[in-house]
């Protein structure tokens, strides 16, 4: 991990953007911490760390106010990173359906978020072995946000990870629902109730397979960015329960 620059937020937080080898991300600390403090890691949709910066650093400033440290990186083929022909093509054939009317497709789907997770995981996952080697970073780590898909594998295959916050507001291929079987962590998942595009009875279903012995659904009326804020407060409280 190589930090490239830093500056200081509100409340004296710490923002350090770093390269993972080609992969960029940024560190967000908080400014009053005298100990290694726990780590959320923070997810998002694949449209660029650049464009989806103000929503991660208010985040960040919210976890930091309940002395988390957030980081997050940059997803395979966004951002910055080389473009990826095959992403390009499923959101292509995404937008031609949903602009027509018609039907998402298992295949779409498939193509669209299969891949992305066999990509994203690992390098969370080298993400965290960064992270966790720094002396202000203690754990324990949560997962927060992005697409659901990826946070369902991480749940499964990072022992690390103690607690996931979950947006069920992305396309969700038929395979993972048996991944979500496995999932064992305590859970707490937001729904959109008109989230134009979201399948609700996909998210309930969804949710009903998570094997976890603790998990909350938190649905509210309104569509994909219509998250009340009061939403953010119920997320940072379970996280304060299950990363202290």
């Amino acid at each position: 991990m190589h930090f490239t620059s830093e500056q200081r937020l509100d409340d004296g937080v710490l923002e350090r953007e770093f390269t993972l080898g080609e992969i960029p991300g940024i560190l967000w600390t908080p400014g009053s911490a005298s100990a290694p403090v726990p780590l959320i890691l923070l997810g998002h949709p694949p449209l660029g760390l650049r464009k989806m910066y103000p929503r991660l650093v208010a985040r960040a400033l919210h976890s930091a106010a309940e002395g988390f440290a957030t980081a997050t990186i940059e997803l395979p083929g966004s951002g910055d990173r080389p473009r990826w022909p095959a992403a390009e093509q499923a959101r292509s054939d995404l937008r031609r359906a949903m602009g027509a009317g018609e039907p998402v497709s298992d295949e779409i789907v498939d193509a669209l978020i299969l891949p992305l997770v066999e990509k994203a995981v690992p390098e969370w996952q080298a993400a965290l072995d960064a992270l966790l080697s720094l002396p202000e970073i203690g754990g324990p780590v949560g997962y927060s946000g992005g697409v659901i898909s990826i946070g369902i594998r991480l749940a499964v295959v990072e022992p690390r990870i103690s607690a996931a916050g979950l947006f069920a507001g992305s396309f969700v291929p038929r395979a993972m629902f048996e991944e979500a079987r496995q999932v064992t962590i305590p859970l707490h998942v937001l729904l959109q109730w008109d989230d134009e595009g979201n399948d609700r009875q996909a998210a309930l279903d969804l949710f009903d397979a998570f094997g976890s012995k603790e998990k909350s659904l938190h649905a509210h009326m309104g569509g994909h960015t219509g998250v009340p804020q009061f939403a953010g407060d119920a997320a940072a409280q379970f996280f304060t329960r299950h990363l202290r």
